[in-house]
């Protein structure tokens, strides 16, 4: 099939785009230190395990777009990553997971909480609004003010529409159906946002978990030479294979009623309007890995909850108060 000379120019203008994000994308990371660092407990990871739970579960709540919570880990990560935190009493990292999403919902979301009313699913500590502003402006420091991070959201689009043309006989093709197009968004975005609690994930450029996730949304293997010749450059085919064979150990094989499952049923039935999500934790009990519990991380609006008692504390005396 013949393409215009617009549509020829968009693709260079893509390509290029790509390009210059696959060269910038590693300072957008973690120090290379960091994981070497979770692995040997030198970062305490299960309060950033709890810190992560935290955020996603507010991002839930809210239903905030998928690349804010990605935003809010790549900012505590980061922070991390330069940074020392002490353990006791689990308020600093508390502090610094209600600063890094309130960061992330400024710069993505067109209508943000108070901060006061971020703070919800009984947080064992609120903290002023003072507080957290003074936290936000340290991390912004640290990260010497790159809030406009590289993700794999930015690659995601690029990596639906180049899938090679076989993925189309499973359920469909991107450039016809746009049903198929936003089923597989919808899906790579819960696998993305699924790898933010498995620690090997953070040794990954943003790039690389992108193409796992959107090959594993479409069913494509990296062994097929359509996948290999079109979709990635030869460089990076083995990375993004021990992406891809961490994401199917860790994220589609451990929920047996998950990603398999809704693909077969997607091919038989019409795609819904507005999917959910493909890991939910109320589904499947059997989701948890020996590293990490990967529940639920479906973007549908939470059904109204009664407000917690701690999101109204607005008292000014100490700067942190517990709330138990």
């Amino acid at each position: 099939m013949s393409h215009s000379p617009h549509h020829s120019a968009a693709s260079s203008s893509d390509d290029s785009a790509i390009f210059t994000l696959l060269q910038s994308e590693l300072d957008h990371m973690p120090r290379r230190d960091y994981v070497l660092r979770c692995r040997d407990r030198s970062i305490d990871v299960t309060a950033r395990h709890d810190s992560i739970n935290w955020i996603l579960k507010v991002h839930a709540h809210y239903n905030f777009k998928p690349v804010t919570a990605i935003l809010s880990v790549n900012y505590f990560d980061r922070f991390l990553s330069s940074n020392f935190l002490p353990r006791r009493n689990g308020w600093p990292f508390q502090l610094l997971s209600v600063a890094c999403l309130s960061l992330a919902a400024k710069m993505e979301e067109p209508q943000v909480p108070l901060l006061l009313d971020l703070q919800i699913f009984e947080p064992q500590y609120v903290f002023e609004p003072k507080t957290v502003q003074r936290m936000e402006l340290w991390i912004m420091s640290i990260l010497n003010w790159r809030l406009r991070a590289i993700t794999p959201f930015d690659f995601l689009h690029h990596y639906i529409s180049n899938l090679p043309s076989s993925s189309a006989a499973d359920g469909g093709d991107c450039d016809s159906d746009g049903d198929y197009c936003h089923l597989l968004f919808s899906i790579s975005s819960d696998l993305i946002l699924s790898t933010t609690r498995v620690i090997d994930f953070l040794g990954f450029r943003p790039s690389a978990i992108a193409a796992a996730a959107v090959l594993c949304a479409a069913g494509e293997r990296l062994d097929s030479p359509a996948v290999c010749g079109h979709f990635l450059t030869a460089d990076r085919v083995e990375m993004v294979r021990s992406c891809h064979q961490l994401m199917e150990e860790y994220v589609i094989d451990t929920c047996p009623l998950g990603l398999r499952k809704q693909r077969n049923e997607e091919a038989e039935q019409p795609a819904p309007p507005s999917p959910v999500g493909v890991l939910d934790a109320a589904a499947c009990g059997s989701c948890d890995t020996h590293l990490d519990n990967l529940g639920s991380t479906s973007h549908e609006p939470a059904a109204p909850s009664a407000e917690p008692q701690t999101k109204r504390l607005r008292s000014s005396a100490p700067d942190v108060r517990s709330s138990r």
